[in-house]
C-alpha cells in the first residue's frame, strides 16, 4: 500500500495574478515563500504558506481555459480553512469587500462554517475548529 505522509500543496491557476496575489496574501493572510517568473512558460508562480507551512502554489498562465467551480461540479469541490471563530473571520472578509454565504451549522459536528470565493470563483470555506 502507498504510504502518504501529508498533503504537500494545492496548485491554483488564476486569471489575474496581481489580484489573486493580493487576495491570498492581504485578505487571507498567507505569506510569500517564493515568487518566480518562468519566461519560457510566460507564467508566474507564487509559493504561499499558512502559519509557516507551505500550502498553495498560485500560478498565472496566458489564457487558461475556464473550469466549472460550483460546489457540486465534478472535481475539486472546495478548499477549507480552519478558523477559531467563523463569525469574526466572516466579518474580516466582509470588511475587505469579500461576500460570504450565511453562516451555517454542520449537522454532523455542530461546528459553524460558511463559503466564499476567491477572485476567480474558486469555492473556499471557513470551518470553525
Amino acid at each position: 500500500m502507498l504510504s502518504l505522509q501529508h498533503l504537500h500543496h494545492i496548485a491554483i491557476i488564476c486569471s489575474d495574478y496581481e489580484r489573486s496575489k493580493r487576495f491570498y496574501t492581504e485578505i487571507l493572510g498567507l505569506t510569500v515563500v517564493r515568487e518566480v517568473y518562468r519566461a519560457e512558460r510566460q507564467s508566474r508562480k507564487l509559493d504561499l504558506a499558512l502559519n509557516g507551512e507551505y500550502v498553495i502554489e498560485l500560478f498565472s498562465f496566458p489564457d487558461p481555459p475556464p473550469r466549472p467551480s460550483r460546489p457540486e461540479a465534478l472535481g475539486l469541490r472546495h478548499l477549507a480553512f480552519a478558523v477559531k471563530d467563523v463569525a469574526s473571520a466572516t466579518a474580516a472578509l466582509s470588511a475587505a469587500g469579500v461576500t460570504t454565504e450565511p453562516i451555517r451549522t454542520d449537522p454532523h459536528t455542530g461546528r459553524l462554517f460558511t463559503f466564499f470565493t476567491d477572485p476567480d470563483g474558486l469555492p473556499l470555506e471557513l470551518y470553525e475548529g
